[in-house]
């Protein structure tokens, strides 16, 4: 048999197979009748015996509809999604840094010139006025500040909508732009419930924590944001993380500070003295010791504020319930 002849037959018997499977799915399995696909429901049911042979189909379309060319142009998405973390919305042209063309090839020195050229005007167009250049910076430091300090992408967006409405209701004349943008990354992580202590904010920020605590309050007040006091517990997850304890010793610590809750002793305290003193505390009843030194280091807190934090929360111990 010839070469011809065997793909000939090949192609005969694949075609054959097509044909079986394209009329397995259009016929019923039970009773051969005709099956018809339900968009409403997601199924697909054969129109004589009622059998229901798929169900919770993917709708693979668009969820929503458009009557003409306008309005299709105008709700089709395509592309990255838009992010407020940059000045532009992530929605113009970046020019890679690597001189190579798009076989990997080395860009000759003439090449590599007219290459930084556009990247010259890239950036020129892209931050058209100022208010563009000040965006295009302060989110470049919440960025950098937020990575420094661990914080999800949840918060660094909130902080990047923080600095856009500041900016838009002309809140920064008179104030540094690391000033606000400090302060709105402190603001969103508050609101999203992973806070960090001002001490460590300042260790990240190129301004000083006087005018942070400032700017922030000015801000807040501002903007109206509505930010609860920080909960101690919030904390101790992270400070029990850094210092290697168990699961144990975490449930522990936030016991001691929902007791000093219950007794009073947190009105006026810091939450973070609290919470590195409740891990400290923890740490000692469940014999995992750590040093005083070890907590004030990781919580940033002096071993002074942990030693009268601690004996307040054993006090308030002693004296509530037992559970």
């Amino acid at each position: 048999m010839t070469d011809t002849s065997i793909r000939q037959r090949t192609s005969e018997e694949e075609r054959a197979e097509e044909e079986e499977s394209s009329e397995s799915t259009t016929t019923c399995p039970e009773c051969g009748g005709r099956l018809e696909s339900d968009s409403e429901h997601g199924e697909t049911v054969c129109q004589d015996c009622g059998l229901v042979v798929e169900e919770d189909a993917v709708d693979r379309g668009p969820e929503w509809r458009a009557f003409d060319s306008a309005e299709k142009d105008q709700k089709s998405r395509v592309g990255a999604p838009t992010t407020n973390m940059m000045h532009d919305k992530g929605l113009s042209t970046n020019i890679g840094w690597q001189d190579k063309d798009a076989y990997g090839n080395t860009l000759s020195s003439r090449q590599r010139e007219k290459m930084q050229r556009l990247r010259t005007w890239n950036e020129r167009f892209r931050t058209r006025d100022s208010k563009e250049r000040n965006l295009k910076q302060a989110l470049g430091e919440i960025d950098r500040m937020a990575s420094a300090l661990g914080l999800p992408e949840n918060v660094r967006e909130t902080a990047s909508v923080i600095y856009r409405r500041a900016l838009s209701e002309d809140l920064l004349p008179g104030r540094s732009i690391e000033g606000v943008a400090t302060s709105a990354l402190y603001a969103a992580a508050r609101q999203a419930g992973t806070p960090r202590s001002l001490d460590e904010i300042t260790d990240v920020s190129r301004v000083e924590k006087d005018e942070i605590a400032r700017t922030y309050r000015y801000v807040v007040r501002e903007l109206s944001l509505e930010i609860q006091p920080a909960d101690p517990e919030s904390y101790v997850p992270r400070f029990a993380s850094d210092l290697d304890l168990s699961d144990e010793s975490e449930r522990r610590a936030r016991e001691l500070l929902r007791n000093a809750k219950e007794a009073g002793i947190h009105s006026g305290k810091s939450p973070v003295g609290l919470a590195a003193a409740s891990v400290y505390a923890a740490s000692l009843l469940t014999n995992e010791k750590v040093t005083q030194s070890e907590v004030s280091d990781v919580a940033n807190i002096s071993e002074v504020t942990i030693r009268n934090r601690y004996h307040e929360l054993l006090e308030a111990e002693s004296g509530a319930p037992s559970l």
